[in-house]
């Protein structure tokens, strides 16, 4: 019943499990690429790492964005979520034939945070130093009261 079921790492991978008492079947072996090059071309966008953690009044959003000019970067705020939009433009005159290695992320990314709590959004901060972009969301409190004055008309 499970027999062509693959395994977690299988599907994650593309790689085919071998049992010792049969060989794989041309169906089950991936195709291999025409055109094959060591490095993946993409149009996808890229997704920042985040660190996210709280302090008694205010939620904290970390992240690098090292090589992106603040002028290519857009952060917008709800009371819910936090989005982060930008691009890291490649060094120009540096063919793809010339790397030997390229792990760092080039092009659009983005990154959308859903807060675990309200925050105050026209109260952000956002600071960037050495790369690391901080931003400091206040928590809306809701057990603030306000006296109202009553007026007469």
């Amino acid at each position: 019943m499970f027999k062509n079921k693959k395994s977690f790492f299988e599907r994650l991978t593309g790689s085919v499990s071998l049992n010792r008492d049969e060989s794989p079947s041309t169906e089950e072996l991936p195709e291999e690429p025409k055109n094959q090059t060591w490095i993946k071309e993409s149009n996808e966008e890229g997704e920042l790492a985040v660190d996210v953690y709280q302090t008694p009044n205010a939620i904290v959003v970390k992240t690098m964005i090292a090589g992106v000019r603040l002028e290519d970067l857009n952060v917008t705020i709800t009371r819910e979520m936090v989005t982060i939009k930008g691009k890291r433009d490649e060094e120009p005159g540096i063919s793809n034939d010339d790397y030997f290695q390229q792990e760092l992320y080039w092009g659009s990314f983005s990154r959308t945070i859903l807060l675990p709590a309200e925050v105050e959004a026209e109260d952000a901060e956002a600071t960037e130093s050495h790369g690391l972009l901080t931003i400091v969301l206040p928590k809306i409190d809701k057990e603030k009261t306000k006296r109202l004055k009553i007026r007469t008309l």
